[in-house]
This record gives structure tokens, sequence and C-alpha cells, in this order.
């Protein structure tokens, strides 16, 4: 696919679509269950209408916005996303480098193919850790060391997982870490010369980078993948969350919070900001959207905590709806990984561009221009 023609994300997801062995794409597009929280995220965005202001003078209209004491250039970042190494080659990197150029936030996944080391350094400055803790307590520990050492500032920990998700996609595709072949797959893939050409020219299954140093000296892609699949989902608690604010010493972000006693108990617990997500709607079916809990998060911290959005968004304008919202910063996901599974590096940079245009026309056409003066009077009740 030539990126630079898509006009709107939906075509780089098309294009993503196209580049993509099914059970691969899939992986990306689907949700838990019946994908209610996954459909009713979106839907409840292109449901939001903003009443627009005129006679403002907005020849002049800035994105910027501040979030921990760093000005960045639009209101929103990359939200992390595992196994995108899987959908091309040097994916991670690619959307650091994204985001560098656009001057946003990129959050490294906790089951990234390249190692924190390699992100940190593809982006000094822009790079964040996302980590999911791992039953072996030493290497949760290790990971917020290593993240200390590359430089990274901010430290993202997601608790919306205490047990594996029922994705019936992924069921009935036979998706799974390690990857298993069967004559299903193998036409599927034959069928999507692209993609295989990369996948075979780059050794096949890639190690994934932040686990292969507890998984043993020689263990090939399969065997990390297994070794890193083995530690998740341990016993998780507001305990834990007090080691990491002893351990670290950054910006700590707890992400996956929906009810506001659990944002109050974030701010007890000395976390400087909170990602109100239901995963893209990959984890529990019937939790709520992102932008319908948003609003009591906000009441229930004020402008203690930073309060930022993920989930849902497709649109510029989404942004902006979140923004008026109660969010302080937005978070996209699938927007920028159908991107770059698109198209790599150019694809990357292809969605922060469609997002950009997006966002910058609509707080003109309801009379903004700035960030920060997106509020309540800026939707229609």
């Amino acid at each position: 696919m030539n990126v630079a023609d898509a006009v709107n994300i939906e075509d780089l997801r098309l294009g993503a679509r196209r580049h993509l062995p099914r059970l691969l794409f899939d992986w990306i597009d689907g949700g838990a269950g019946d994908e209610q929280a996954l459909a009713e995220s979106v839907a409840q965005f292109s449901a939001a209408r903003l009443m627009p202001r005129y006679l403002v003078d907005i020849s002049k209209r800035s994105l910027t916005k501040s979030l921990f004491g760093r000005q960045y250039s639009v209101p929103f970042g990359v939200a992390p996303m595992g196994n995108a190494g899987l959908f091309r080659p040097g994916a991670d990197i690619a959307m650091a480098q994204a985001a560098a150029k656009a001057n946003a936030p990129f959050i490294l996944s906790g089951a990234t193919i390249a190692t924190i080391e390699e992100a940190g350094a593809a982006a000094p400055g822009h790079v964040w850790l996302q980590i999911y803790p791992a039953r072996d307590a030493a290497i949760t520990r290790d990971f917020i060391a290593r993240a200390e050492a590359a430089g990274i500032e901010t430290l993202v920990v997601t608790v919306d997982l205490p047990l594996a998700a029922k994705r019936e996609r992924d069921i009935r595709n036979g998706f799974g870490l390690p990857l298993s072949q069967d004559a299903r797959k193998i036409i599927d893939v034959m069928r999507h010369p692209a993609w295989l050409r990369d996948w075979l020219r780059h050794g096949g299954m890639p190690k994934m980078g932040a686990w292969a140093a507890y998984a043993g000296k020689d263990a090939s892609g399969q065997q990390v993948a297994q070794f890193m699949v083995s530690q998740f989902y341990p016993p998780h608690s507001w305990a834990d969350l007090d080691s990491y604010r002893r351990l670290w010493k950054g910006k700590l972000v707890v992400k996956g919070l929906q009810h506001p006693e659990d944002a109050r108990r974030a701010m007890a617990a000395g976390c400087d900001g909170i990602i109100v997500s239901n995963h893209g709607g990959r984890q529990f079916d019937r939790a709520p959207t992102p932008l319908a809990t948003l609003p009591a998060i906000k009441a229930a911290v004020g402008d203690e905590l930073a309060i930022m959005l993920d989930g849902g968004v497709r649109r510029g304008a989404d942004i902006v709806v979140a923004l008026a919202s109660g969010a302080d910063f937005v978070f996209c996901g699938r927007a920028i990984l159908y991107g770059v599974a698109a198209g790599g590096l150019a694809g990357a940079l292809r969605s922060f561009e469609i997002l950009r245009d997006e966002l910058d026309r609509t707080l003109g056409q309801i009379g903004r221009v700035t960030i920060d003066e997106l509020d309540g009077e800026a939707l229609m009740k």
C-alpha cells in the first residue's frame, strides 16, 4: 500500500488487512467476547457532537499541550501495543520514531519485540515503558531498573489484566504465543507474500526483546514467547503498586482504572497519572467505555493527577471530544498500529499526519485556537 494515499485511519486499517495474514490482522482488529466494548468505545465517540462557536479569529491555532513538565506538539501519543513486531519488522522502533518526529510520547509495551534499550535509544525523551508485572517479582524489578538505565522517565503499570481474556477471533484462528502451524494457517500466510517475505528475511519468529534476557541464553524466539506467557497474570494488589512507587523515581502512571474510588487510591499511592482505559475492548467485554467513566474519574481526583484516556480513538475529532470531556491527554493504539502494519515507519508517520490534521480542522471548526480552551462547553449537552 502507498500509505501517502490514505485519507483516513480506516484506509490504513484496510491496508493492514491486505498486508497481514488473517490471524494477525484479527489479533489487532478484534476484541473480547461479542466485541461490544470495542464497538461501543468507537460508537460513543462517533455519537458525540461538538458545539461550534463562530465569528472567532481562528487564523492562528496551536495544538501544543504540556504533560509532566514537557511541552508536546500534539495532545496525543501512542498507546502500548504488544507483539507489534509480528506485523511489521521493527514496528516498535518505527512507532517510537514517528512519535519523536511528531514530538509526542510513545508507550513501549511490556510485550515488545524491541528491547527497552533499543526503544529508548531510538527516541530519547519520548519513550515511556508499560509493564505487565511478572510472576517472578525479580523480573519486574529488573524491568524497572532497565527503564531507568535507558533514560525512560515515565513508567506505566497496566492493571486491567487479572486473567486471560476470551478473544473469540483468536480462538477460531488458533492465534497464540508461541505461534503454531497448521495447513489453514500456512495457506493464509501464502496469500500474503509481502508479509511472508519480511518474516523469512528477518528469521521467522522474533524474540520478545524485553523478555529475552530472562528466558535463557540460547532460547529461540518461540521459547522466549513461551516463557513470557508463562509469567503473565500473577496476583496483583495495591501493595504491588506501592512497591513500584518505592522503586521508581520518575513519573508513575496506572493504566486501566475506571472506578473513581480506584482513582483516589492511586492518588493516595503517589501515582502521577491515570490512563482511563478498557484495554481497547480487548480484555473485558462488559466493561464500560473510557469516555463514559472519564468524567467521574476526573471529578474524583481533580487536577491532582494527569488524567489520560485510551480506547476507541479513530479520528482527530475523537481526540477533541476526549479532551473536552476532561482528559488531559489522549493515547491512540490501533489508529497508529494500523499505519505501521500497512506501511512501516511511513505508515506510522501517516497515522500521525491524519490525526493531527483532523484534530486541527476540528479545533478551528468549533472556534477554538488552543487545546487548553477545550472544556465541557465544547460538547453539545
